[in-house]
């Protein structure tokens, strides 16, 4: 039998002894390193291995911490415990982010098993009418002329007043500062949602020199878009910023209007960063007496060249999305409400919509669609009917002609599904974000094997 260790003459002893609140504990020095230099356990590495420091916090919560450190994860029993105790405990320590990743990082959302977990109220009256979310699960609520902020938890929330009427389009930049923009009214404020001030208004300068308004903002790791358009609605842009200075670097999409040219009258109402193409996708759509009728493009930011576009007008979208993962765009249609997608891999003017649904819907004229929402999370896709959400995923078939074929999924409980019309859907960390029509709140949707 080896020796333990430490037991042998002149050999360091990996084994730390901890006291906690007069409970005694022992693990290894790599298991406190994984803790990061910045942590309280950075100190106990260093000290004496003849040295037994005491900590007077609670030995329980310690435990659960320690497991986390040793696993990456919290232990099961962690459920019968108070979520803001462990979240102060991991701050008395320094591992909060560790605690972040364990609960709320995207790769711990489980798409089948949402289930409707909580409701988030706001103050006032207004209703949301923009959403915004972090990865790791923060999340921003415009409603009215306020912002509410929720941290990763949703147990501490905030509230700033803003300048706008109405915050029309709204982006996390951090879980402490957002871009917000109106249509109403010029300039996109950049927030600081936690002294609740503005800490820059990005202008655009049109020819014209009117007011410009934000009618849609995106972002990717280098930079931040804003689609603006003239208060007079006769130009429109995509200004690309550089994200950590707000410098503007180019413009994009620049379009003046003359006479009756409705293609280029279209600003982009949605700016989506496809990381895998090194893309941006902007779309947008107009109503007119022959109906509804828009376009989407995918720019090379860096040439500020089109790479691709496609005009639609017999079932003109609601709502774009594009998953990288699955190189996959995907439409739900104004008209009909059904779910499309079109393939990436292949780019070329021959791309086609594929109807996931009834195609027979679109040429009913009921615009069944209008305000319907469309989103992209992993390889899932998220499709809104009314207050329902419906849910895709690929099926792997091995077929030669690698066609893509996407089947609907249940998803949750019967119970948590219907309800008013959802107006806003988004996702952040393991959860999912959605309100509805006349409802002062925020549904938030996660996986039950999530909860604590």
């Amino acid at each position: 039998m080896p020796p333990f260790a430490g037991s042998h003459p002149g050999f360091e002893s990996n084994i730390v002894s901890i006291d906690v609140g007069g409970q005694l504990f022992q693990t290894t020095k790599q298991t406190l390193t994984s803790a990061g230099p910045k942590s309280f356990f950075s100190r106990i590495t260093e000290a004496s291995p003849l040295y037994t420091p005491f900590i007077d916090r609670d030995p329980e919560l310690f435990s659960l911490l320690l497991s986390l450190l040793r696993t990456g994860n919290l232990p099961s029993k962690a459920k019968a415990f108070d979520l803001q105790d462990l979240i102060l405990e991991s701050q008395f320590y320094g591992i909060e982010n560790l605690l972040i990743n364990s609960l709320s990082s995207p790769s711990q959302l489980e798409p089948f098993n949402l289930q409707k977990s909580l409701v988030l109220p706001l103050n006032g009256r207004d209703s949301p009418s923009s959403v915004a979310t972090t990865p790791y699960g923060s999340l921003h609520v415009a409603h009215g002329s306020k912002i509410t902020t929720f941290d990763w938890s949703l147990r501490r929330k905030s509230t700033i007043l803003t300048h706008f009427t109405a915050v029309d389009s709204l982006l996390a930049i951090s879980p402490s500062v957002a871009a917000a923009g109106a249509n109403d009214f010029s300039g996109l404020q950049i927030l600081d949602l936690e002294k609740g001030h503005v800490r820059d208004t990005l202008n655009w300068e049109n020819v014209t020199k009117s007011g410009s308004t934000v009618q849609a903002i995106g972002s990717s790791p280098e930079h931040l878009f804003a689609s603006f358009e003239s208060s007079r609605r006769n130009s429109n842009t995509i200004v690309v910023y550089d994200l950590h200075s707000l410098r503007p670097i180019s413009e994009i999409c620049h379009n003046e209007i003359y006479g009756a040219d409705i293609d280029s009258a279209i600003p982009a109402t949605k700016l989506q960063w496809v990381q895998g193409h090194n893309l941006l996708m902007a779309s947008g759509s107009h109503s007119g007496p022959s109906g509804v009728s828009g376009n989407i493009r995918l720019w090379d930011v860096r040439s500020g060249n089109v790479v691709w576009e496609m005009s639609e007008k017999v079932d003109c979208f609601a709502d774009v999305a594009v998953s990288d993962e699955l190189s996959v765009m995907f439409k739900v249609g104004v008209n009909s409400g059904e779910a499309y997608y079109v393939d990436l891999r292949n780019l070329s003017g021959e791309n086609s919509w594929v109807c996931l649904g009834d195609k027979r819907k679109v040429m009913n004229g009921k615009k069944e669609g209008v305000g319907s929402k469309i989103e992209t999370q992993g390889n899932q896709v998220f499709c809104t009917k009314g207050g329902n959400v419906e849910l895709w995923s690929e099926v792997i078939m091995g077929n030669a002609k690698k066609e893509r074929i996407l089947k609907k999924n249940l998803m949750g409980r019967v119970q948590d599904m219907g309800g008013a019309k959802i107006t806003n859907l988004a996702f952040g960390g393991s959860r999912m974000f959605l309100t509805r029509k006349d409802q002062q709140c925020v549904e938030v949707w996660q996986s039950s094997s999530r909860d604590l």
